[in-house]
């Protein structure tokens, strides 16, 4: 016996097209998003181009959990109205394939991206998280190895200063040099140079700036004069200044996995605002995942429009319910973190509640002849159109009059 009936695979191709292209152009968009700020933010700490592709990597995961219910929505959606409107849903239901039936395929989609969303949000966005926040520190910290800024005052430690009017080779090989350093005792090192180099040395916390064809100026709070000397080559020690340590993960919840969060809300010994921060985001996580095998229902009484009707105003209720439902599990998880309400009941309550209403809804569809679960909306939004399309009419033909 096959697994998979041609209807089946008619209709997972149907799901398949709209799923995946809403997922990559919500991913895309998001991305296109947060790539500018990043790139402002690694500008403005003088770092590598290279450190935008690591973060954008680790943003990924945290995307594709935001992007992959809507996609699943959006999917088994368009599919249906599409079998809607070109009568083959009445051909199907003709032959004894009821709407139980041809949710088979859309339920196999909703489960396996449940696993892997569950996946995600569990264990691989925690972890990519961690190491976003700690590319963010490094960045900020000048240990990925941040360039001199060309044409800009530099400072390298609380004691020297440098600038440069140009960098080659990723900051290998400098020219336009300008240094001024001061040790403790108040001797201050002033060079100019034609070129500059950076050369490594036995010891990791010191380098050598190697500097060509310029004059040094040495002056101290007992000379009389300052010291001029010109040099062809010269090497100039350089003390690199510390850098801290990242802090160890999950000093945040969004860095737990989902056991270290069952974890950290049983332990006693913990903070109690600890312990609620971290079963408020476990229960959110959960909720949010779980929400998806209720996405194939909300999907196809959305998507069947009334009798000689071509509306889309299906597409637009799920997405403004799907948005507003994220939105109140989040002012949920704020509540139960606070522990103003019990976690469960600040995120599970509204489940069940919209599960309820998700129901309700395919039953009207499914199981009422003729049932329209937003047939009211349907009805003011047809009148709000045809009032419209007047006052665009009669426009018109005052513009006409007038002409």
């Amino acid at each position: 016996m096959k697994l998979l009936s041609s209807t089946d695979r008619y209709i997972a191709r149907l799901i398949a097209v709209p799923l995946f292209s809403t997922l990559v152009i919500a991913a895309m968009l998001l991305v296109l998003e947060k790539m500018l700020r990043l790139f402002d933010f690694v500008a403005a700490e003088g770092g590598p181009v290279s450190v935008v592709w690591r973060m954008l990597a680790n943003l990924i995961p945290e995307y594709l959990s935001l992007g992959i219910p809507i996609g699943l929505l959006l999917g088994i959606l368009l599919a249906f109205r599409k079998l809607s409107l070109s009568s083959e849903l009445d051909v199907f239901r003709a032959v004894g394939q009821g709407y139980a039936r041809l949710l088979k395929v859309p339920y196999m989609f909703a489960v396996a991206l449940m696993l892997v969303n569950l996946a995600l949000v569990g264990f691989i966005q925690p972890l990519s998280r961690y190491y976003y926040e700690e590319l963010r520190f490094e960045l900020r910290s000048g240990a990925l190895g941040a360039s001199i800024k060309v044409g800009e005052f530099t400072n390298l430690g609380s004691r020297m200063t440098m600038r440069i009017e140009e960098s080659r080779e990723n900051g290998t090989k400098l020219s336009g040099m300008f240094v001024r350093a001061e040790n403790k005792s108040g001797q201050v090192v002033s060079v100019t140079a034609e070129r500059g180099q950076f050369l490594a040395t036995d010891d990791p916390d010191t380098i050598i700036l190697r500097l060509s064809q310029g004059v040094l100026i040495h002056d101290a709070p007992n000379y009389e004069k300052p010291r001029i000397l010109s040099f062809s080559s010269h090497d100039l020690p350089i003390d690199l200044p510390d850098i801290e340590s990242f802090r160890s993960r999950g000093e945040e919840d969004l860095e737990y996995t989902i056991p270290e969060l069952v974890k950290v809300g049983l332990d006693s010994d913990r903070p109690v605002a600890e312990r609620n921060q971290s079963r408020a985001n476990f229960h959110y996580r959960v909720v949010e995942v779980v929400m998806m095998l209720l996405m194939p229902l909300l999907a196809l009484a959305l998507a069947i429009p009334p009798k000689r009707s071509n509306s889309a105003l299906g597409v637009f209720v799920s997405i403004v319910m799907i948005v507003t439902y994220h939105k109140i599990n989040q002012y949920g998880e704020d509540l139960g973190a606070l522990g103003i309400v019990d976690p469960i009941i600040a995120l599970w309550v509204p489940f069940f509640l919209f599960g309820g209403l998700i129901i309700w809804m395919y039953h009207m569809v499914a199981h009422v002849p003729g049932g329209q679960p937003i047939g009211a909306l349907e009805k003011a939004f047809s009148k709000f159109g045809g009032v419209f399309k007047g006052i665009l009419n009669f426009n018109r033909k005052r513009a006409d009059v007038r002409d």
